[in-house]
């Protein structure tokens, strides 16, 4: 059973990747600091940047976008050493890499899928190992306390 602040932040996450207007994924993702919010962050492109579905194709669309960890990393304009981030799906390795410079602590993440094992399983490996050689800890929150919420 999950505490209930990782179901709080992680309610969160998800309210958050809500905000995302990419239709396929939306992501969202909270950095605490001793069960505090210090910034929150979504998946979308640039403040100024047009985001019209419709004119961009799928590899534009990849190139032009902010992560909702760089966005809640950047959005936070502040030292994170020590802090958490809540996540509503494992971070990609060039995340990965920016949450171990910043010097967060932990990444809450719900346990992956096994759709999304199967389409991201070597990326989440790299990001996986990364983190774990930086000393940075991985909380998998189980998928069956999350299934409700």
């Amino acid at each position: 059973m999950i505490s209930k602040w990782s179901v709080r932040f992680y309610q969160m996450a998800k309210l958050v990747s809500s905000w995302s207007k990419d239709p396929s994924t939306q992501v969202g993702a909270v950095i605490t600091e001793q069960n505090r919010i210090v910034s929150l962050g979504f998946n979308g492109y640039p403040h100024g940047i047009s985001d019209s579905a419709e004119t961009d194709d799928r590899e534009m669309k990849l190139l032009k976008t902010l992560h909702a960890e760089e966005n809640a990393i950047l959005f936070a304009k502040r030292n994170l050493d020590d802090c958490d981030i809540w996540v509503t799906h494992f971070p990609c390795p060039n995340c990965a890499a920016k949450i171990i410079q910043t010097g967060i602590s932990t990444v809450h993440c719900p346990e992956q899928s096994e759709d999304f094992l199967s389409r991201w399983g070597e990326k989440i490996k790299i990001s996986e190992d990364m983190l774990a050689q930086a000393g940075v800890t991985i909380d998998w929150l189980p998928l069956a306390d999350l299934e409700h919420l």
